[in-house]
């Protein structure tokens, strides 16, 4: 790693451009960065005052953040979270109307290609972030997919480096500064319990089990290290400094644990367990104020598309039965005998699908899935003109927070490639986590999925980092789906159990956008989405339960996938026929990911405008 005094190359980018840049919630404006590019920036083209207000942007934007500055290499403000609540909104929103007016002060019709794209983009997110802002209160702070209670400790283990003296004083910093932060959140948690949004039922367990989870352990208790106690030694142990020192800093790190972080977590508890007694069980957005117009404003957000719930539904159903085809196809060539439901029944429960869920079958998940994205690391000329520099590691979630994660999720690398991108794998229950599903999940986290993607974005070169580290769902998690799909055009899925596992994890998303829109706009219950999942999938119980909990918190967002899969496709398709011999998947997924992340309108257009070129 490197040291603070050798940033990364964004924050060297970062410093060089505004060395003195240093913006509270309470600045004026006037004297923000964006209008000083707009103001005082002598260019000598319309696209270099776009690209310098591009850039003041997102510095303005940055410096309020200092987690993000954190993910992203930075090492500024380092012992701080940042402010959740009322003020910080009002402020980012308050920002986000002084941006647009800075950016009008443009004039697309003088930019270059690149910039044009930059500033629709932008003119985009800025509206619709504005537009949202009727909806700020429309979440759940805290869940057990997300929140701060459990964000605070992993964002500590996975992005706090501690390379000197320095580095270790700021992670006490951030620690004496949890109960601030975790008292903003409980404000928040008010605020809408007020308005009567509150999660359901079933979430405050995952949320208290979590918090609980942290204050255990010495030096809490006389039990196993505590998480948050062992990381720290681990990595000030690898600094070599003088004994005195390293006592000195782990006498203030328990101190800050002992009467910081745990009195807070048991505040916190207290609350959540007082708050639970106000839920029910109803599921979907439809209870919240507005909630019909919420649920359609997250799906074209989240989408990217003008596609209405009911078009999302139906497209979920017809999905699912094509791929229940294709699945009686590869059941009748192993010699299965019964229906799709009873090989889905013996898919779930033959033991010869599973690794043993003891510490020796987790380690050998961790080493074939890491096999895998070796050897698909090894082909991507085939399919690739462009490869990420950024390495990447598979991890086991931590254990304080594998009961309530998700099955896998991706990391992004910092921007200088010196921390590399995680691909976690949820070992919790290994029943989750089936042989058969290892390959598609790999390619999906992994290489040639979010890792390639999200990597070679925070890479390119001549955009905006708005764009670098910027997303669409639909965009992101599209990509992901479509790359468990193409390797088989590469010869890979050989066995056929393991494209049965391709297909199982298609048909997962196909099923997403139908109970995605049953829960939200058909008010489905909880139970009506796990039974779904249970009759139209090989996957496990607890995959069910842990799916249509996600949909619950995370209304919408489980429509990108297959939706950005579908486009891609059919993007692809269009090119193949209007280009014929001429086409090369390399050069497609190149002109995919050279952009970085995009909507899928604008995708359209790009892969419209490269076909016309190409022809020419």
């Amino acid at each position: 790693m490197k040291t603070s005094t050798n940033l990364s190359i964004l924050a060297l980018s970062i410093s060089l451009t505004f060395s003195t840049v240093a913006i509270s919630s309470q600045q004026n404006m006037t004297d923000s960065p964006a209008n000083k590019a707009v103001s005082n920036i002598a260019a000598e083209t319309e696209t270099e005052k776009a690209n310098a207000l591009f850039e003041a942007i997102f510095m303005e934007e940055l410096m309020t953040d200092p987690m993000e500055q954190t993910r992203l290499g930075m090492k500024t403000h380092y012992g701080e979270w940042g402010d959740v609540g009322e003020t910080a909104d009002n402020e980012k929103i308050k920002r986000a109307k002084q941006h647009l007016i800075q950016l009008n002060k443009i004039n697309p019709q003088k930019l270059d290609r690149q910039a044009l794209l930059s500033f629709q983009l932008l003119t985009q997110k800025l509206k619709q972030q504005i537009a949202n802002e009727q909806w700020r209160y429309h979440n759940y702070p805290v869940s057990q997919m997300r929140g701060s209670h459990a964000g605070m400790v992993s964002f500590l283990i996975n992005h706090h480096t501690i390379d000197n003296l320095e580095d270790a004083k700021a992670y006490i910093s951030r620690l004496n500064a949890m109960p601030k932060r975790l008292n903003q959140v409980e404000n928040q948690l008010r605020i809408r319990a007020n308005k009567g949004i509150i999660a359901p039922s079933f979430i405050f367990p995952y949320v208290i089990s979590d918090s609980q989870n942290i204050i255990t352990g010495f030096p809490f208790d006389d039990g196993a290290p505590n998480v948050l106690w062992q990381d720290f030694n681990h990595k000030i142990n690898a600094l070599n400094l003088p004994q005195r020192t390293e006592e000195a800093l782990l006498v203030s790190a328990k101190k800050a644990l002992t009467k910081k972080v745990q009195p807070a977590y048991s505040q916190f508890i207290n609350y959540i367990n007082q708050l639970s007694k106000r839920s029910n069980n109803e599921a979907g957005v439809w209870k919240f104020p507005q909630g019909e117009q919420f649920y359609n404003d997250a799906l074209t957000k989240t989408t990217t598309t003008p596609l209405t719930a009911d078009e999302i539904y139906q497209i979920g159903l017809s999905e699912v039965e094509r791929i229940h085809d294709e699945m009686r196809s590869i059941m009748k060539k192993v010699g299965f005998k019964g229906t799709l439901q009873d090989f889905f029944v013996h898919m779930r429960n033959s033991k010869a699908f599973y690794y043993p869920d003891t510490e020796q079958g987790k380690s050998d998940y961790l080493h074939d899935a890491t096999a895998l994205i070796d050897n698909m690391a090894l082909r991507l000329d085939e399919s690739f003109k462009i490869k990420p520099k950024a390495p990447l590691t598979v991890k086991r979630v931590e254990a304080f927070r594998e009961k309530s994660a998700g099955k896998a999720f991706y990391n992004a690398p910092s921007a200088d490639s010196t921390r590399p991108g995680i691909y976690y794998a949820n070992l919790y229950k290994m029943e989750a986590m089936p042989k058969y599903q290892m390959e598609a999940l790999a390619y999906h986290e992994g290489i040639p999925g979010h890792h390639m993607q999200i990597a070679i974005a925070q890479e390119l070169e001549g955009i905006p980092k708005f764009r670098k580290f910027g997303g669409y769902t639909a965009y992101i998690e599209g990509w992901g789906l479509y790359s468990e799909y193409f390797p088989k055009e590469m010869g890979l899925y050989s066995d056929p159990y393991s494209d049965f596992g391709r297909l199982s994890m298609e048909l997962w998303r196909a099923c997403r956008l139908v109970v995605d829109t049953g829960i939200h706009q058909k008010k489905w219950t909880r139970e009506q989405g796990i039974q779904y999942y249970m009759n139209n999938t090989p996957n496990a119980g607890s995959d069910a339960i842990k799916m249509v909990e996600r949909h619950i918190v995370m209304p919408s967002q489980a429509t990108a996938y297959k939706i950005g899969m579908l486009k891609i496709l059919e993007l692809r398709q269009k090119a193949q026929q209007a280009l014929g011999e001429q086409f090369d998947i390399r050069d497609f997924h190149t002109l995919i990911l050279a952009n970085g992340a995009l909507p899928l309108n604008i995708l359209e257009q790009q892969v419209d405008d490269w076909i016309k070129i190409s022809k020419h």
